[in-house]
């Protein structure tokens, strides 16, 4: 720094210093499968399920194609309006999904990436939750080839084994160094 400079130089300059450090220190550069699971997590915001917020990104070539997230299909009440009988049913984790009106945010992902022409195949599918056995038979013939997931499921056994047998990678993120959830989930 120059000591010749004006003070109102050289607060500006102290200013992006700080400004710098904290930016660096409290928001680090995330890799790439952190930024695309922040990308899901920002997703997820726009659910209207009132059971659990799920989002989904797919990926190629690290260029996102398509996101979805959990939510009744278009045209249909809202869950977080009362459109979903077993979300309005209070009902137990895992019991009467049969009654669930709510599109999963993987098959959303897929489905807006169908209806827009876009090509998935080959891709990489981040999502915030462990997919179902339902949204695993979905992602195989989607041809996507890998899956990154944040949260853990009761269906995780299911899923894995079909993703094994299928030939598509199936990994967890541990311990992601970055996150928006703190933000944008209250």
């Amino acid at each position: 720094m120059n000591n010749s400079a004006t003070y109102e130089k050289l607060e500006a300059k102290i200013t992006e210093i700080v400004a710098r450090e904290l930016f660096n220190h409290f928001l680090p550069r995330p890799d790439w499968d952190e930024y695309f699971m922040m990308m899901a997590e920002v997703a997820a915001t726009r659910s209207n399920c009132i059971k659990r917020r799920v989002g989904a990104v797919i990926v190629h070539n690290k260029q996102i194609l398509s996101t979805g997230y959990n939510g009744t299909p278009k045209g249909i009440k809202n869950c977080s309006d009362g459109g979903c009988p077993r979300c309005g049913g209070g009902g137990a984790s895992g019991a009467g999904l049969d009654e669930c009106l709510c599109v999963h945010a993987e098959e959303n992902s897929i489905v807006q990436a169908a209806a827009h022409g876009v090509p998935i195949r080959g891709g990489t599918l981040y999502c915030t939750l462990c997919p179902c056995s339902y949204c695993a038979k979905s992602i195989i013939n989607a041809g996507i080839e890998e899956v990154v997931y944040g949260g853990a499921y009761a269906m995780d056994v299911v899923t894995r084994k079909l993703f094994k047998e299928a030939g598509v990678v199936f990994r967890k993120l541990e311990n992601p160094g970055v996150s928006v959830r703190p933000v944008f989930h209250r």
